[in-house]
């Protein structure tokens, strides 16, 4: 491996994403190796990139961005008995301390020494080999795709928001997100969405929510993923009473609400932080074929490309949803 390069996209500021050749890392105790071939661009890979922070999290050095990421077992630290070289792996980003209250009680999303990855100060994934522990890696079946692994991330994301809003069958659900882009909303009615509303920012949050119980009723549970103030007023107001409101969108720290409406309608509104036990049952979902991910990538490109492919990323060029990234040295379009 001596010849081999250890090509990394790395964010030194704000505005300046680079490819720089670093050290290939070798795996420590409980630790596996992998030879990264898929990794997904997230929201949040590109709010580094152009803000340099999200909330209190801030890029104070240079940092390999990526998260959402798979690939090849290519070494195994002393201890690791359930993976082995040449196993295919989906990565859960993060790991906490395992010794604090909140590992212990088994919600280890909420450690205070988390470590994920492309979250200052910690590297992330996007690069020929990374390091990770082994019992967050996920190995995968020989049909899913490393392209489905890398997307177990996201989708863990939305596992833990249905089971925090307890959505079950015959659940009545709004999602709101994708509803000032066209094309997102068509791709969500393509995927299975009964109803699809474009909204108009001129238009008041209580007319919105008022198109949408014309549509489908009030929403048992409503999953708010934009984090914009007028989204979620519309969401609280579309919400039954007694229902659930789950936020995933992180906009601005403070915002104002409806906090009336919300009390006197018993409206439960929580929070979700990324994910907790959720990457075995996300990997069930896509491995059963109960959900199909793949139609959500539209873009690849080669590490080489990686400025290409945030820039496609950030301005949706193209349609773009969901870009690829393919670490793996020769990878072909």
């Amino acid at each position: 491996m001596a010849s081999e390069s250890n090509l990394s996209a790395v964010l030194r500021e704000v505005d300046n994403l680079v490819l720089e050749e670093r050290p290939i890392p070798r795996p420590g105790k409980g630790e596996v190796q992998i030879s990264m071939h898929a990794v997904g661009i997230c929201g949040s890979d590109v709010h580094y990139w152009k803000k340099g922070r999200i909330g209190d999290f801030i890029l104070k050095a240079p940092m390999v961005l990526g998260h959402e990421s798979s690939g090849i077992v290519s070494a195994v630290g002393e201890g690791v008995t359930h993976l082995k070289i040449g196993d295919r792996v989906a990565i859960e980003p993060g790991h906490g301390c395992r010794m604090c209250d909140f590992c212990k009680e088994g919600r280890y999303n909420l450690c205070p020494d988390m470590k994920f990855a492309a979250t200052p100060p910690y590297d992330g994934s996007l690069c020929r080999y990374y390091v990770h522990p082994a019992d967050f890696c996920f190995k995968l079946p020989d049909h899913v795709s490393f392209e489905e692994g890398a997307l177990l991330e996201p989708l863990s994301v939305a596992v833990h928001a249905c089971q925090r809003a307890g959505v079950s069958i015959g659940s009545k659900v709004l999602i709101c997100g994708a509803d000032i882009d066209k094309g997102r909303l068509n791709k969500a009615k393509e995927l299975g969405a009964d109803f699809i509303i474009k909204v108009d920012p001129k238009k008041d949050s209580k007319d919105l929510a008022n198109k949408v119980i014309d549509s489908m009723g009030p929403a048992d549970q409503t999953i708010e993923c934009s984090g914009a103030e007028a989204s979620f007023h519309a969401a609280i107001y579309a919400t039954k009473s007694g229902g659930t409101l789950v936020v995933i969108g992180m906009g601005k720290p403070v915002v104002n609400f409806p906090i009336v409406d919300a009390l006197v309608r018993e409206v439960d509104i929580r929070g979700i932080f990324r994910y907790v036990n959720c990457y075995p049952k996300a990997l069930a979902l896509v491995a059963s074929g109960a959900v199909n991910v793949k139609p959500l990538v539209t873009h690849h490109f080669k590490l080489e490309e990686s400025l290409a492919a945030f820039e496609t990323s950030r301005t949706g060029a193209g349609g773009a949803i969901k870009v690829m990234i393919h670490c793996n040295k020769g990878y072909k379009i």
